[in-house]
């Protein structure tokens, strides 16, 4: 019993060792890296340094507040995290001191001052590691709280594989991972595998997380040919660049400024999970943008429709793309009697976009679950918003859906996808299978101060009335006007562009 009752007492003290340890060379880092010549576009060490020295604090006073817990502490859970996290992090640590000067020295190695030089590569990449696990470390304890085995991954068939294979765990190790993962998708053993290692594993601590993988099949969707997305765009295709920043990027399209069309493509470092598509306009100018969340390969294929890009990293053979555009049918929403009621009660139709009070709802936002019309979604990130307009949680995904009604609705109540969707394409990236249900209805949406619209034909059905309380949104929402169509990416200002702020 008293054996048992010290082991964890042990694991903790040692945790709160290596946390203490952890922060101090942070801050050691921290002080060398004050030399402005380190000055360089996001991800900077400079700035990620004291964020990842909070978010360590904040964890370690949350785990001594519990005990010592804080989560589950089994396999996979939050101890474990913590344990190879900070091994990984004191070692890149490490690695970051060797490179920059000791403290109160001005007489350090013009190499690493010098733009494009081996050394500062060297430290660029590391740089996108630590962001990378900064960003893993607030997503996995947001505020200090571990949440991982609560976390939701994007895509639904991901986060259904995780789920089924690895449980509760919020990481498991690299040759675990690529087992489970050969039991959905063919993959080649040898350098295939570990190329495919490098990709997923962000912060390459050797282990794959959740968070991890979230960013992967959000970058490489859709899920059915995940690895052969994979392998066409990361493996095959010369425009992919990994661990590059906004200033690398830069430098190497200055090659190509006499060849408009010219682009490279690479993981946005500050918007993980998406893409940064860098290109040189027919002017000779360099720009650096963020698509829409859609499948890459699509973007790609209307850019070169365009004129865009054309020549990745000015090559003059641009892959063929076109063997991916499968198209998948939409998901299937089936609509409860209950649900049905809830909203003609509210004089309104599930199937009726709420924002517009015009066309019905035939996309869902990923991963919170609200459904609106497309051009509405369209125009609300118009506006470079990146939250859902019901509850303000990120946006990380959109699907395309069809909303079904109960046997004996009238076909005029039905619900399809629009033809004016704001890809203007027969594109669509949807996961699921044909006829496939979810299990529940989406969240129902905020009251909006829409006008009265008389409930459609009960088709059969007898709706009683219903005393159901006023809805309010939780914050106020702002007048969406539909527009009929929306300019593509690269001439649109709706999306983000890449600059020292991505």
């Amino acid at each position: 019993m008293a054996a048992a009752a010290a082991a964890p007492r042990g694991r903790q003290s040692g945790e709160n060792r290596a946390l203490g340890r952890t922060v101090k060379l942070l801050e050691r880092l921290e002080a060398q890296c004050r030399d402005p010549r380190l000055t360089s576009s996001p991800p900077s060490l400079r700035d990620l340094l004291p964020r990842i020295e909070e978010l360590l604090r904040k964890v370690s006073q949350a785990r001594r507040a519990a005990g010592g817990g804080g989560g589950p502490e089994g396999p996979g859970g939050a101890g474990d995290f913590l344990v190879i996290y900070l091994a990984n992090l004191e070692a890149k640590g490490k690695q970051v001191a060797t490179l920059l000067p000791p403290r109160g020295r001005v007489d350090a190695n013009d190499e690493l001052f010098r733009e494009g030089s081996r050394l500062r590569r060297q430290l660029a990449k590391l740089a996108l590691i630590f962001s990378h696990m900064h960003a893993e470390l607030g997503a996995l304890f947001p505020d200090g709280q571990y949440s991982g085995h609560m976390y939701q991954i994007t895509k639904a068939p991901a986060h259904a594989f995780w789920r089924e294979c690895c449980g509760t765990r919020c990481l498991v190790p690299w040759a675990e991972f690529e087992s489970l993962l050969r039991t959905r998708h063919p993959l080649e053993v040898g350098s295939t595998a570990l190329a495919l290692r490098s990709t997923i594993d962000l912060t390459c601590s050797g282990h794959i997380s959740i968070f991890e993988f979230d960013i992967f099949t959000r970058l490489f969707q859709p899920w059915p040919t995940l690895l052969k997305n994979w392998e066409l765009l990361a493996v095959n295709h010369p425009g992919y660049m990994a661990f590059l920043t906004y200033d690398e990027v830069q430098a190497r399209l200055q090659t190509y400024r006499d060849k408009p069309g010219s682009y490279i493509f690479r993981p946005s470092c500050t918007r993980l999970g998406q893409w940064a598509i860098g290109y040189v306009s027919s002017e000779g100018s360099i720009l650096q943008t963020i698509p829409p969340i859609r499948p890459l390969f699509q973007v790609l294929l209307e850019g070169q429709r365009k004129g865009f890009y054309l020549y990745p990293d000015g090559k003059n053979h641009n892959p063929d793309l076109t063997e991916l555009l499968r198209v998948e049918p939409h998901q299937h929403i089936q609509v409860s009697e209950e649900q049905l009621q809830l909203y003609w009660a509210m004089d309104s139709t599930f199937e009726l976009c709420k924002i517009c009070a015009e066309s019905n709802k035939d996309v869902k936002i990923e991963p919170c679950g609200h459904l609106l019309c497309s051009r509405c979604l369209a125009t609300w990130q118009h506006s470079d918003s990146q939250t859902c307009p019901f509850c303000r949680c990120q946006i990380k995904g959109r699907e395309p859906v069809s909303v079904h009604q109960l046997p004996g609705r009238p076909v005029e109540a039905r619900s399809v996808a629009s033809e004016d969707s704001w890809d203007s394409s027969d594109l669509n990236d949807n996961e699921e299978t044909m006829g496939q249900v979810v299990p529940s209805v989406p969240p129902l949406p905020p009251r909006l101060d829409l006008p009265p619209i008389g409930p459609r034909s009960t088709g059969g059905l007898k709706v009683g009335p219903l005393a159901l309380p006023r809805l309010r949104a939780p914050l106020p929402l702002p007048k969406i006007r539909t527009v009929a169509s929306v300019p593509w990416e690269a001439n649109s200002s709706s999306q983000a562009r890449e600059g020292h702020t991505e």
